[in-house]
């Protein structure tokens, strides 16, 4: 059984006992959370959409990490500019325990 669920603006598709980096999400490490936005659920073949979809996907926070350095680098020819600017982008680790 998989499901395809909006986890913070991004789809994902999810298996029971997957791990995987969503966006950042608010919690500590340990606890649950429940995610109700399923686009889509198989279930052995049965395929159900969007509105007929009943399934709720619940998952277990391991840890908030970050992930790499990105680097923007500007600069303009011949006047002196330059701009160098990174940042690194806030994952949550999670399990998916359940999709029921």
């Amino acid at each position: 059984m998989f499901a395809i669920v909006s986890i913070a603006g991004k789809q994902f598709k999810v298996e029971k006992d997957q791990t995987l980096y969503v966006p950042h999400i608010a919690g500590n490490a340990g606890d649950k959370v429940e995610f109700g936005d399923v686009i889509m659920a198989d279930n052995n073949g049965n395929l159900s959409f969007a509105k007929s979809v009943t399934v709720k996907v619940q998952a277990e926070i391991i840890d908030h990490v970050k992930g790499d350095k990105v680097i923007a680098y500007k600069q303009k020819r011949r006047k002196g500019f330059r701009k160098k600017h990174g940042h690194r982008t806030h994952y949550t680790k999670i399990r998916i325990a359940d999709i029921a």
